[in-house]
């Protein structure tokens, strides 16, 4: 591929039973976006009406069908046209057989077109794990489905990005009980390569990255347990002498205000909550989430399908915009 030629991007419309139909629609309802890449509408004809009549925007598209080879056109979104979910109609704002079927439908055929080099990258509106689940998903989230489809059998993990402020975990979606012995060595350094490579995809030529400890104060030297000395600061250690600009293990309750005055580009946290909780006190409406570990940048919005206001048209995008802003950066650095 050219360098000059503007990268291929799908987007997704996520749960069409949440906002992701309405945030799909508005996002590409901006001049500026279909300027910025080739946005490739991967959604069936139904979940797209339902966004166009709640977000009161009729997109200019070209429908395409999934045996055609894609194109596009200056200044229009391409609409590959899905079949309708077997399971029909999804009921608005609650989860159900329906609505996972045609978000998964997209983000399989969007993972697929990635896979075969057609696209550069994936956006996608929120989805909702209930629904995917009921459609026939048996890995633990999205991630983990469309790193099976890919083939990726290296570590992979979500980053949360808030006004540059970038985030990896150890452990994701476990019960809190499993956490500390899934705490190893390997483990803690996977976590900090993955988002030291992610950051340098992303332009930063020398990440500054800041290892959490996993209990209250780091431990307290030992006092209120001793994971920090036996195995996150012998790890960080180990990523110093490879050349990592890792440091660690910082107390988790101090570590991100620290990181708030700019002192890191990254915080690597031991699990969930631990970095998620900080991260959308910062700005959850400005968040992203980028999947690391993919051969191409994956990403949407830190906010999730919000059935509360499904259907209100008052739905907020700047997530979301935020989501299209990197994965555009990220795939026309790697052409």
């Amino acid at each position: 591929m050219s360098a000059a030629r503007k990268p291929c991007i799908a987007v997704l419309l996520g749960d069409p039973a949440g906002v992701g139909p309405e945030m799909g629609v508005k996002l590409l309802a901006r001049a500026a976006n279909v300027q910025a890449a080739e946005l490739l509408l991967v959604a069936a004809p139904s979940v797209l009406a339902s966004g166009e009549r709640i977000a009161k925007t009729q997109l200019d598209v070209l429908r395409i069908q999934p045996r055609e080879p894609l194109r596009f056109e200056p200044g229009r979104i391409t609409h590959l046209v899905l079949e309708e979910p077997a399971a029909g109609p999804a009921p608005l704002g609650e989860c159900s057989e329906a609505a996972g079927q045609a978000a998964l439908q997209a983000l399989t055929t969007a993972t697929e077109l990635a896979r075969t080099g057609a696209l550069q990258g994936i956006v996608f509106a929120p989805l909702n794990k209930h629904s995917l689940r009921m459609a026939g998903m048996h890995e633990e989230d999205e991630l983990r489905y469309m790193q099976a489809r890919f083939g990726v059998e290296n570590f992979v993990c979500e980053f949360n990005i808030t006004d540059g402020l970038w985030t990896s975990r150890v452990t994701s979606h476990v019960p809190l009980r499993e956490v500390a012995d899934l705490i190893t060595p390997q483990a803690v350094a996977d976590a900090v390569h993955i988002i030291d490579k992610a950051l340098r995809r992303a332009g930063i030529a020398r990440p500054r990255i800041a290892v959490s400890g996993l209990n209250p104060h780091a431990g307290d030297g030992g006092s209120i347990g001793r994971e920090e000395i036996e195995v996150i600061a012998p790890a960080v250690e180990r990523l110093r002498r490879d050349g990592l600009e890792a440091s660690g293990p910082w107390s988790p309750d101090t570590v991100f205000i620290a990181a708030r005055r700019g002192n890191f580009d990254a915080v690597v946290s031991m699990y969930h909550d631990q970095g998620q909780i900080a991260m959308k006190l910062m700005g959850f409406e400005r968040g992203v989430t980028l999947h690391g570990g993919l051969p191409v940048p994956v990403a949407t919005s830190a906010s999730g399908s919000a059935f509360d206001i499904a259907g209100k048209g008052i739905a907020q995008i700047e997530g979301l915009q935020h989501a299209l802003d990197l994965c555009v950066r990220m795939a026309a650095l790697q052409q």
